[in-house]
């Protein structure tokens, strides 16, 4: 299982960097499509993955990050452009409820009121907190270096906070939904994501020639790490609900897309914002 884990591991590295490095089209399509698998994996808890709402759910999704292209790409002198760039996602949700509750409505009673919140929900949990990785990238001039920070908190909290509570872990942080995570461990991990932030930034100054501050990348880390935890908590409670182990098969050794990206879905909102505001 660890050698599965491993190999698995290191392949999803390597598609990391061969898509985020270029970013631009590469990028925005491999997202687009995690979106939509990690959708189709939480939609799958209620057997909803092929049903009719789901696919409204997914065009939904897909019609999102075509905002997002278009926002990146600008619109131009077009006044009709220029108003969804402005209002779009105000009409892309109000048009997705209304298609969504019709869809409700007139198949009842084949759906219930919390299916159709699951598939509302799993649009901004999936695909719109993931699309801020490619926000993320897309931050002009230091985007570069910056989208690192999402997956360096997330996964290194993670794995600091393993360390850390295997080695004095004592304290149970939440027994019924985790018993194996503890305070030692989430210290630990918080502080190992914040470590981790000033010494990439410490790198990317030597090595890239950026004007990256220590004790900056820290903060943003530390924080990431921390909002990093109850992405990782929230996902485990709706598998638990569900009476599920893993969201899918898809990365041996892992699970699914949500198993995965769970942290992940948190923390690139965060890191993107305090990207914005800070540096």
């Amino acid at each position: 299982m660890f050698k599965t884990r491993l190999l698995s591991g290191i392949l999803l590295v390597a598609i990391a960097l061969a898509t985020i490095i270029p970013g631009n089209d590469i990028l925005f399509v491999l997202l687009l499509l995690i979106s939509l698998i990690g959708m189709s994996e939480l939609y799958k808890v209620s057997r909803l993955q092929a049903s009719l709402p789901g696919i409204v759910g997914y065009a939904a999704a897909a019609a999102y990050y075509l905002l997002i292209r278009l926002e990146v790409k600008g619109p131009g002198e077009n006044r009709i452009l220029q108003y969804i760039d402005g209002q779009g996602l105000a009409l892309l949700v109000i048009v997705f409820l209304i298609v969504l509750m019709a869809v409700y409505v007139f198949s009842y009673p084949k759906y219930v009121s919390e299916e159709m919140m699951l598939i509302f929900f799993g649009v901004f949990y999936v695909a719109v907190m993931l699309s801020y990785v490619y926000r993320a990238r897309m931050i002009p001039e230091e985007g570069a270096y910056l989208v690192w920070l999402v997956f360096l908190c997330s996964w290194g909290c993670d794995t600091c906070a393993y360390c850390v509570g295997m080695l004095i872990g004592k304290h149970k942080m939440s027994p019924k939904l985790s018993p194996k995570k503890s305070v030692e461990g989430a210290v630990g991990g918080v502080v190992g994501a914040a470590l981790l932030g000033a010494l990439y930034a410490a790198a990317v100054s030597h090595f890239a020639d950026a004007d990256a501050s220590p004790a900056l990348y820290a903060l943003i880390c530390g924080a990431g790490g921390l909002i990093s935890m109850v992405g990782d908590l929230a996902a485990s409670a709706i598998k638990r609900n569900h009476n599920i182990k893993d969201y899918g098969k898809l990365i041996p050794g892992h699970g699914g897309i949500l198993d995965r990206f769970d942290s992940v879905i948190f923390t690139a909102p965060i890191i993107y914002y305090l990207s914005i505001f800070f540096i």
